[in-house]
């Protein structure tokens, strides 16, 4: 049955899922309440519902969907964090809201936002604050700034001094793997949060708590790779605006009824009929942080290229096979991040050797023919990456090109040339 017709979407906990918890007492189940969603009465057997249903949510920078899912139970409490990752598991175990805060993109005029930080920066912080400071984000109980950047660091403290009645913390992660080292600082690092949100919420996080909704989020992460899975082997039957408008709904939907609308989407799209292109197979990478206009990935897909894998919204995708359900879960969880988390330029690799080689074994699983480094305009983590992560692939001679851009881009002719022109040399010239 579609999710939207099971009850979840109108409070009603319908569902057979098998890590719904329906009782009072845990209220680990979160569903948002859209009873005049138009979904109600569609036909689920074709994705445009399901599509249209996700470009809603992208376009409202209201968050009505999260102050519906409040509203539908006084006292919920929804918690914002920042892009790349952060233990979602611990803010579910509270039974808040986690919400993905992706900045303003290209539909906020940045007015206030300007005013805090300088101009030689990436968008997102500037567009961030013009929602705090227009009440945007009012509906939040608090914000989780994970450590990416001194950017991101910078605004965890300028958040403290604006919103003094909100909850913020700045989140770090280990940069040792070690598990006596980084391990042990990295529980200590959750512990704190565990607390703080016992606290928000008036009662202590059980390790119950905390084991259900680790196996909530390892369902909801294997749907992420189930599709991701689907759309490397026939991406004309998942465009990569589609998927990525799947993934932005989980931003701000609870992760059960996320997890059930990607099963939905993957039921439709196998049935539909698309034409398929000779189209050039790409991944995109860097798009880890500030998230790129709409358009750009329009334009990379009218250009001629499928993009079969990418670091869109890393935080679905951060740790790469289940956390374990028994045993202490906060040490899980950091076993998970330590020795089973992706490897991308937002984390830290002590070995140079090891460059590269998460994107060079991206290109052979998915087959691709080549990777476009996409970078928001000064970010750091990306851009400082970018020439030892071309190097290693030029060891391997796969083919690349590069481009930045921000959340605001308004002309993507140019990048729709570049990246046709990438695609056509690769069919053109390689052997």
């Amino acid at each position: 049955m579609p999710f939207w017709k099971s009850g979840l979407l109108n409070g009603i906990t319908h569902s057979n899922y098998k890590y719904v918890c329906q009782t009072l007492k845990n209220k680990t189940h979160m569903s948002v309440n859209t009873k005049n969603s138009k979904l109600q009465n569609l036909d689920t057997k074709s994705t445009a519902p399901i599509v249209a249903y996700c470009q809603e949510l992208f376009d409202d920078l209201d968050f009505k969907s999260v102050k519906a899912w409040k509203e539908a139970q006084p006292g919920r409490k929804a918690i914002g964090y920042m892009p790349v990752y952060v233990p979602r598991e611990i803010i579910h175990a509270a039974g808040m809201l986690p919400v993905g805060i992706m900045g303003g993109g290209d539909q906020l005029e940045v007015i206030h936002g300007d005013a805090y930080y300088q101009s030689y920066i990436c968008r997102i912080p500037r567009s961030t604050i013009e929602l705090g400071v227009t009440g945007r984000l009012d509906v939040l109980d608090g914000m989780m700034f994970p450590s990416i950047c001194d950017v991101i660091r910078n605004l965890s403290g300028m958040w403290k001094m604006m919103f003094k009645d909100k909850y913020v913390r700045y989140f770090d992660v280990p940069q040792n793997y070690q598990d006596e080292i980084g391990g042990k600082f990295y529980i200590n690092e959750m512990q704190q949060l565990r607390d703080d949100l016992g606290k928000l919420v008036g009662r202590e996080i059980s390790d119950d708590d905390l084991r259900n909704s680790i196996g909530v989020y390892n369902e909801n992460r294997k749907v992420v790779e189930d599709l991701y899975g689907f759309r490397a082997k026939q991406p004309w039957k998942a465009p990569s605006t589609e998927v990525y408008l799947l993934l932005r709904a989980g931003m701000v939907l609870p992760v059960e009824d996320h997890t059930l609308l990607i099963r939905d989407y993957l039921k439709a799209a196998v049935l539909e009929e698309r034409p398929v292109r000779d189209n050039c197979r790409v991944v995109v990478s860097g798009v880890f942080c500030e998230q790129p206009p709409f358009n750009m990935i329009k334009s990379i897909e009218m250009a001629g290229c499928y993009i079969v894998d990418d670091d869109f919204m890393l935080v679905t995708r951060w740790l790469l096979e289940d956390v374990a359900t028994t045993g202490d879960p906060l040490e899980n969880l950091s076993k998970a991040f330590l020795h089973h988390s992706n490897e991308t330029a937002a984390k830290y690799e002590p070995d140079v050797e090891n460059k590269g080689v998460y994107l060079i074994e991206s290109v052979r699983n998915n087959r691709a023919e080549g990777i476009i480094f996409a970078a928001p305009s000064f970010c750091d983590p990306a851009l400082l990456d970018r020439p030892m992560l071309q190097n290693a692939l030029a060891a391997q001679e796969i083919p690349y090109t590069s481009f930045e851009y921000a959340e605001n881009s308004g002309q993507m002719q140019p990048i729709r040339e570049q990246a046709g022109t990438f695609a056509d040399s690769i069919k053109l010239w390689s052997v």
